[in-house]
């Protein structure tokens, strides 16, 4: 007896070497039929013996292979075709696109050993990969995930290679961007004007950083600016030049061991730096870390990476030293991607350029992560990550969401899959706006979606509204908050209602105001405010962002105090540019200018970074902080500090008492509202003080604590919850 399955695989299936797993699976249990990629995934057909095929389908999902996934698996029984063997089919390329596609992946094992096998015939190739690590989403131009749907279609294989690439018992059995030093990419090195430069390129480019250069190197999904990390000449120019006056560098190290020299690194971090993903994660750092203090000034983490290329491996190894890794590009511009538009906008940055010919389809920033409670979670969601899509519970309509205006992204809803684009940065330059622009594109181009609306932030003169608005496109607005909510909710699973508890620096109100201190309960169709910080004016606004001293003064003249300059007064007094906030991260910045030496900052929350890194985690006791009907007023909290300030209390001891003040708050609002799940989300959440122990008490007091893993907790994850968001108000109307 013989039966015939169709099996339709839904998940990670393309690019992870999922066709030669189950051609090799099918061999093995002795059936027949084909295997073919399509937009929507893959296409099985099997047939055999019903035992046999019952084995295929249990070692399908107990052996596929890492970093494969299958969300879901149809199953169709058909007629017997009496066929014989088996194949792998060329593609299809009809249908909905609904595939995922695979992010990028750092180089595995098997691949670095023949690197740096002086016999092996990739010996010291810096684009050596095979079907479980390399470019995807960085080199894929459309699906189904094919070469010549690839910025590898350049580069004809070899026979070595043709051979590997059809050959089943080979792991670069169809490997797409399989490549070597006969036919694939090649590298060069250009002095700053573009004149190529003889001799190896990798050696040159070595020689140059150990002598103190600045080198612009091209990766994955874009440029970094690289410079020895031990060297305070080297680090200072970079500064001068991208310009980045205080704002921490990443570094980029060897291996695990180099790491153990800089970091505090336990299990679960060795596992997220040598992970497929190899995001910078940020670490404590070890006294006496042997890069220059400039790196990361005052800062007791520092954010380090692991190569993620051949390339950067044998880049490292020449070095032999850590490495400064920095996006390529001036500061709030996006990071290049070719060659000529780096010469254009790098080369009065950087003094040597490492480069090769290799297209990069779209730019892929690095991503950045953190451990909080043994887990990996993301502060930046770009290489590794990106377009990873986040699964929801119910099927989606197709819809576009474009995010806030600052740490933007962008997100495609598409069945029960929500497609969440790399990191685009803020949207404040022509530069940027454009690859937003770019981006929307891409994604719909991918996908081949026709949205039936487009999600946007409620902000009127946001660039991303604008844009929603002249798209052509039905707009659903979306409060910046409710959206942070919203996300939250979706990544976890969790349909509410919840209570959220969403503090940022800025986000526009329903009413008008700037809020940012928000207590919402509410599911992703909707949300009433049930609690917020009390509000005060913020004398010149933004301007107020890069000068906490301005928080100060708004939070002294709410005490009564008499504040100078006289302006500011005026501006606090009579309302002219000097907006009402709840914002929790204005907050902050005034509780570190009272504190600290943060009068001014040269990056967007600084100060806040500043106050959390001064605290004394020995101390237990917290400033007052009083529920006063939907308000939680601070003032008995910053008379407490004056008080301890002007009796000669330590800082540590004071930021201490600030962020337990705020646990106590928000246990206490929880506790008044009573919803069992507590979510919380936005930009102070990237306080490890503030969500680790706000984590803690509400759990011991018994609420379900909902936090971000697949989406920044920051204005990353708004177009995910605009999505959620807008889906629900679609199928209620």
């Amino acid at each position: 007896m013989r039966e015939r399955w169709r099996l339709e695989a839904r998940g990670a299936v393309q690019g992870v070497g999922f066709r030669p797993f189950v051609y090799r699976l099918a061999r093995e249990t002795g059936l027949d039929g084909w295997v073919a990629n399509d937009p929507r995934g893959a296409a099985i057909e099997v047939e055999g013996p019903p035992a046999q095929l019952q084995g295929f389908l249990a070692r399908l999902a107990a052996e596929l292979p890492p970093p494969a996934a299958v969300h879901q698996l149809l199953r169709t029984r058909m007629a017997p075709a009496g066929e014989r063997g088996f194949r792998i089919l060329a593609s299809d390329a009809r249908g909905e696109r609904t595939a995922q596609v695979l992010a990028d992946l750092a180089t595995c094992e098997a691949c670095l050993a023949e690197v740096l096998d002086p016999s092996d015939r990739r010996h010291a190739y810096p684009f050596a990969n095979c079907t479980r690590c390399g470019p995807r989403f960085s080199i894929v131009r459309a699906l189904p995930w094919d070469r010549p749907n690839t910025s590898m279609e350049r580069f004809a294989l070899c026979p070595a290679c043709r051979a590997e690439y059809e050959d089943p018992g080979d792991r670069r059995f169809h490997a797409q961007p399989n490549a070597c030093p006969a036919c694939g990419p090649r590298l060069a090195l250009w002095a700053s004007d573009g004149r190529g430069l003889a001799g190896d390129p990798l050696e040159g480019a070595a020689r140059a950083l150990c002598d103190g250069a600045i080198v612009a190197v091209k990766g994955l999904g874009g440029f970094h600016l690289m410079a020895d990390a031990a060297d305070g000449a080297a680090v200072a120019r970079l500064r001068s030049r991208k310009p980045r006056r205080e704002k921490p560098f990443a570094l980029m190290l060897r291996d695990l061991a180099q790491a153990r020299t800089l970091c505090r690194v336990d299990a679960a971090a060795a596992r997220a730096l040598a992970s497929p993903e190899a995001p910078i994660l940020l670490l404590p750092r070890r006294p006496g870390a042997p890069v220059h203090e400039d790196v990361a000034p005052g800062n007791p983490y520092l954010g380090v990476m692991l190569p993620a290329t051949p390339l950067h491996h044998l880049l490292l190894r020449r070095v032999g030293r850590p490495l400064v890794a920095t996006s390529g590009n001036l500061s709030e511009e996006p990071i290049c991607t070719d060659e000529g538009e780096a010469l254009a906008r790098l080369g009065g940055i950087a003094d040597l350029l490492l480069v090769h010919d290799r297209p990069i389809a779209r730019h892929v920033d690095d991503s950045v992560a953190w451990l909080v409670a043994g887990e990996t979670r993301l502060l930046r969601r770009a290489r590794g990550f990106a377009p990873r899509p986040v699964r929801v519970e119910a099927e989606l309509p197709p819809l576009l969401a474009v995010g806030g205006h600052l740490k933007s992204t962008v997100a495609l809803g598409v069945g029960r899959q929500v497609f969440v684009s790399q990191h685009l940065g803020d949207l404040e330059t022509p530069e940027a706006l454009g690859a937003f622009e770019r981006v929307i594109g891409d994604f719909l181009r991918l996908y081949e979606v026709a949205p039936v609306a487009v999600a946007h932030d409620l902000h009127p003169d946001y660039a991303s509204t604008r844009w929603a608005r002249e798209s052509g496109l039905r707009c659903i607005a979306v409060q910046h908050h409710h959206a942070h909510l919203a996300a939250c909710l979706a990544e976890n699973g969790c349909a509410g209602p919840a209570l959220g508890v969403v503090w940022d620096g800025t986000g526009y109100g329903p009413d008008g105001t700037i809020w940012g201190g928000e207590f919402l309960v509410g599911t992703a169709a909707g949300f009433r405010r049930v609690a917020h910080l009390r509000p005060f004016r913020l004398p010149g606004g933004d301007a107020a962002v890069r000068e906490p001293r301005r928080s100060a003064l708004a939070l002294l003249h709410e005490l009564g105090e008499k504040i100078e300059p006289e302006v500011l007064r005026r501006m606090i007094e009579s309302g002219i540019h000097a907006p009402l906030t709840t914002s929790a991260g204005r907050l902050f910045d005034g509780v570190a200018a009272l504190v600290g030496p943060w009068q001014r900052t040269s990056f967007e929350g600084q100060a806040a970074m500043g106050l959390e890194h001064l605290v004394d985690l020995s101390v237990g006791d917290a400033y007052p902080l009083e529920v006063v009907g939907e308000e939680l007023d601070w003032r008995p909290l910053v008379r407490a500090l004056l008080d301890d300030r002007r009796h000669g209390a330590a800082p540590g001891a004071m930021a201490a008492r600030f962020h337990n003040a705020l646990v106590e708050g928000i246990v206490a609002v929880a506790r008044a509202v009573g919803e069992p799940a507590v979510a919380l989300s936005g930009g102070c959440f990237q306080n490890r003080v503030l969500v680790e122990r706000a984590a803690a008490r509400l759990a011991a007091a018994g609420f379900r604590v909902l936090l971000h893993r697949h989406v920044p907790p920051n204005d990353g994850g708004l177009s995910l919850g605009q999505v959620a968001v807008a889906a629900a108000r679609l199928d209620l109307h």
